[in-house]
């Protein structure tokens, strides 16, 4: 037996035990055995161009990754990736979508990164048994809320989640007031009330709510409001370019030092650096922080900057953790992706105990229940504080399967 085998062989057994299933090995439909070499087909809607291209590049580099150290194979089988750029439209959604199903005929469908896009796609996946997608960001409240659907999966966060215990946060510290601010669109607006929730449970209340429309960068106007108004703190959500534009104007406008900012993890991941002084001090709180003392973060981070030589972030872990529940399920059926019940059954019952963000597993809604942490920018880098929020689960208001 090669070493390569050996180590694949190896990993199959790990990966169906840790599910509690039975090794791939003995599990192989005769109906599936003519076919067992054909290629599993990913589909990928994520964005390659725009503000949130570093999103999509660092979440599809990470999952391919994680399943090249693994082989490079599902369940044995070869796997053909096939990428579309979702250029970040809502209304070119559904016919990506359906170019990936019916043209394509994928097995997965990756994506995407944006809630206005996940709740399209959900939409159109909600009426299908298949394929399976999984959302490797997107936190559209509503794909595990009224969307929700048995063959629809995240391997992310909801909106609410990394949100409100940042608004609880704000009024631990004594804040009384706050303005919140982000883009008008499905993330920004689910963030803003989480956070405002999380705020109102320490007696916090917001007194402005301003939205822009996405994905405007002309904060000027806003930021004199903002000054005006004299609030305690600023929560806030940005993302990629438009964060860094963001960070740095509220920096040059005078309020750093005097309007605490505070914001889920995205305002200030993965721009660190380019922020510069705007990002150091500030907190968020998110599934993720880049120095987490566990060997799994420290590997994958090792890893990954040797393979795309840049730093791993929330997006980049996120794609990892698609790879491995794309592994896990694989490995649990033998390689035989075309048992969707079987495929599902396994996937609703995973957990990922060697995260790089930590251990974390599926709830009922198809959302992992994690931990979130709470960080801090220092001299370019996230800094862990601790946990603000452990074993975190969305609420799927809505969710039939809840």
């Amino acid at each position: 037996m090669s070493k390569n085998n050996k180590s694949r062989r190896h990993f199959i057994a790990g990966a169906a035990a840790t599910t509690g299933l039975v090794a791939a090995s003995s599990f192989i439909p005769s109906r599936f055995a003519i076919g067992a070499m054909a290629p599993i087909k990913v589909g990928i809607l994520l964005p390659y161009s725009g503000t949130y291209a570093m999103l999509g590049n660092s979440i599809t580099n990470a999952m391919k990754m994680r399943i090249e150290q693994a082989g490079g194979r599902m369940g044995g089988r070869p796997i053909d990736y096939v990428a579309v750029d979702s250029e970040m439209s809502v209304p070119k959604a559904p016919q990506n979508t359906n170019k990936l199903i019916q043209k394509e005929k994928v097995d997965f469908l990756v994506g995407p990164v944006h809630s206005g896009i996940a709740a399209a796609m959900a939409k159109i996946m909600g009426q299908r048994k298949t394929p399976i997608m999984i959302v490797p960001n997107a936190g559209s409240n509503a794909v595990t809320g009224p969307l929700c659907a048995p063959n629809i999966f995240r391997t992310s966060f909801s909106n609410w989640q990394p949100a409100y215990p940042g608004g609880v946060l704000m009024g631990k510290e004594g804040h009384k007031t706050c303005v919140t601010i982000s883009w008008k669109y499905g993330a920004g607006i689910q963030m803003m009330a989480a956070g405002r929730d999380g705020f109102a449970t320490t007696g916090g209340k917001s007194v402005k709510d301003i939205l822009l429309p996405f994905p405007n960068v002309e904060f000027q106007a806003h930021l004199s409001e903002i000054a005006a108004l004299k609030p305690d703190c600023v929560f806030a959500f940005f993302s990629g370019g438009g964060a860094t534009k963001f960070l740095k104007d509220y920096e040059a406008a005078g309020l750093k030092d005097k309007i605490p900012l505070y914001g889920p993890g995205f305002l200030t991941e993965g721009v660190e650096k380019a922020a510069g002084s705007a990002a150091d001090g500030i907190k968020t709180t998110l599934h993720y922080a880049s120095n987490l003392d566990n060997q799994a973060n420290h590997k994958f981070r090792a890893d990954y900057e040797a393979a795309f030589g840049a730093s791993a972030n929330v997006f980049s872990v996120q794609g990892y953790d698609t790879g491995s529940l794309l592994l896990q399920a694989a490995a649990a059926v033998g390689g035989d992706v075309e048992a969707t019940a079987d495929v599902i059954n396994v996937m609703e019952t995973s957990k990922v105990p060697d995260s790089p963000r930590g251990p974390w597993a599926m709830s009922k809604a198809h959302n992992p229940i994690q931990n979130i942490y709470l960080r801090q920018v220092a001299d370019g880098q996230q800094k862990l504080l601790g946990i603000a929020a452990e074993a975190l689960e969305d609420p799927a208001a809505g969710c039939k399967m809840a």
